[in-house]
């Protein structure tokens, strides 16, 4: 039974579903979502049933940012409560992006502020043609400064550079042309597109595909020093000797499933 004020969350066959449920005001976020959010990824991370995680939205918008009571009830803090503020929205968003299962964004509808920084926390970014995206905080005399460690990597520094100090708004295409999106489809397709995408993440080693995102965030960006390639080839050494390993190899050439498929 779903116990949360703002999301849904449910689990099914292997692949966990956790849904924005704020229709009525675009999905936007309040303390009780990121509360929320965090909780839900947290727990969801740990799950032994649980091998993809899909962020999704009911309504038309995908996410609209902060919400506006909670905006209000922010002008009026102190530096020290907007800090503490600030810090939750920031750990959520780190949640996500730390997760240890593959976070995919199904993103339905447009997608502002705040909003882009929770997509560009996931792994894997399908949009739809008609979604709009816009980093509006400078409109408010505000930078998106939580968002932004998120939001560089997606989109690139030159591309932040712009859309930050302009928040005009843009497309679906311009998201997938700056590598915001990874993919756009019609709206008919959106279902259809996720599925294809967690099915291809439930199938691989759990381990491996964990692995695999720790791997691309400790190399991106890193020189190829002597450290480096040690680094690396610690790992691959490692991953060879693990459980899945060894039984993903030996699955391959006995030309049968590996266990994890059972």
């Amino acid at each position: 039974m779903n116990t949360h004020q703002t999301l849904d969350v449910a689990v099914d066959n292997r692949v966990a579903t956790v849904t924005l449920n704020r229709p009525d005001v675009r999905n936007a976020f309040n303390e009780t979502t990121i509360t929320e959010l965090a909780l839900a990824f947290d727990e969801l991370g740990r799950r032994d049933d649980v091998r993809a995680i899909v962020l999704a939205a009911n309504g038309v918008a995908f996410c609209a940012g902060a919400d506006l009571n909670w905006m209000k009830k922010m002008a009026g803090y102190s530096h020290a409560e907007n800090l503490d503020d600030a810090t939750r929205l920031a750990d959520m968003l780190r949640t996500i992006y730390l997760c240890p299962k593959p976070v995919v964004a199904k993103v339905q509808g447009d997608c502002y502020a705040g909003g882009m920084g929770l997509v560009a926390a996931c792994d894997i970014v399908v949009a739809v043609e008609e979604a709009n995206f816009c980093l509006s905080e400078v409109k408010l005399g505000l930078i998106p400064a939580t968002i932004s460690p998120y939001v560089i990597k997606a989109m690139g520094e030159n591309a932040a550079r712009r859309y930050f100090l302009t928040a005009e708004r843009f497309g679906a295409q311009e998201a997938h042309r700056i590598g915001f999106a990874h993919q756009v489809v019609a709206a008919d397709k959106l279902d259809e597109q996720v599925a294809a995408i967690v099915k291809a993440l439930v199938t691989n080693s759990p381990n491996a595909v964990a692995e695999a995102k720790v791997l691309v965030r400790d190399i991106a960006g890193k020189p190829v020093t002597d450290a480096l390639v040690l680094d690396t080839a610690e790992r691959i050494a490692q991953i060879r000797s693990s459980p899945e390993g060894r039984e993903g190899v030996a699955s391959f050439l006995d030309k049968r499933k590996p266990s994890w498929l059972n």
